[in-house]
């Protein structure tokens, strides 16, 4: 893996391709106070549109590979972050451009399989153009999940419980590329992420409880990376509104695995934790290691 000492090495302005929530632009005002260059590519389908104005960027559509590579190249970028969410289109929902529509085949083929898949196969193209795919985390290590609680709860031993369960059925899922969180209660499986999202998960969790076909109290929601997952996409996050949709499902906590999570707005995060009553720690897992 690279280092964030090494990422910074290249002077040359960074290019994030950004999706939607707060994290690009975190990542970017971090690389920025190194003394680094960003330009941003966010995506029509997906970016927020708030904070743009404060930095220099070119709007791009999903399958647009031609266009970014141009624009990117104008710019003088070398290496490429790719950051924030994203829902997966369907094959009819891209708009390839020329340079795409010539890898069409390719791309059909990228579509079968989970997110990691995808994912994986839109980085080896963006190395096929000449750049260099980094992790938001290597050039803004300050983003990822430290060790232990962000606010004042701690999981009891039997949330610890839940939580190394949660754990265990995220490693043996991750080979089918499913998701990244589960929630769990009593050493039950309540909830697996699929394609929805841990914020809609969430809310089928609440629906449940408000329906009452979820009868036990408390959980725990867990989410860790997937095996073999490539660190440089697609680490799991969280942020304040994890927390808040967290404390609507009636769930006790939430735990993600140190230094393979990123956090949006850590204080934030602990904060809301405090005033929801609720933990929100990360974990020490060497199931799952790089």
């Amino acid at each position: 893996m690279i280092t964030a000492a090494a990422a910074g090495a290249d002077e040359s302005p960074l290019a994030i391709i950004c999706g939607g929530g707060s994290l690009p632009f975190a990542v970017a005002e971090t690389v920025r106070k190194q003394g680094r260059e960003v330009v941003l590519f966010p995506l029509r389908e997906s970016a927020d549109t708030q904070r743009l104005a404060a930095f220099r960027h070119h709007w791009v559509r999903m399958g647009q590979l031609g266009r970014f590579c141009r624009l990117a190249r104008q710019e003088g970028c070398r290496e490429v972050v790719l950051i924030g969410a994203v829902t997966r289109p369907s094959l009819w929902q891209l708009r390839p451009d020329a340079s795409a529509l010539l890898m069409l085949p390719r791309i059909v083929k990228f579509f079968r399989g989970g997110d990691n898949h995808l994912l994986s196969h839109v980085a080896a193209l963006l190395s096929e153009q000449g750049f260099r795919l980094l992790g938001a985390h290597e050039v803004a290590p300050e983003i990822l999940m430290p060790e232990g609680a962000l606010g004042a709860r701690q999981p009891t031993p039997d949330q610890y419980q839940d939580i190394e369960y949660g754990l265990d059925f995220l490693q043996a899922i991750g080979p089918f590329d499913v998701g990244q969180g589960v929630v769990v209660t009593g050493r039950h499986i309540i909830a697996v992420e699929g394609v929805e999202g841990t914020d809609a998960m969430l809310d089928r969790v609440a629906d449940l409880r408000a329906g009452g076909r979820l009868r036990s109290s408390g959980g725990v929601l867990v989410k860790a990376p997937k095996p073999a997952q490539d660190r440089r996409i697609d680490l799991p996050t969280i942020g304040p509104q994890t927390v808040e949709r967290t404390a609507r499902a009636g769930l006790s906590g939430i735990a993600v695995v140190a230094g393979s999570t990123i956090v949006a707005e850590a204080e934030r995060v602990g904060e809301a934790a405090d005033a929801a009553k609720i933990f929100a720690v990360g974990m020490r897992d060497q199931r799952n290691t790089p």
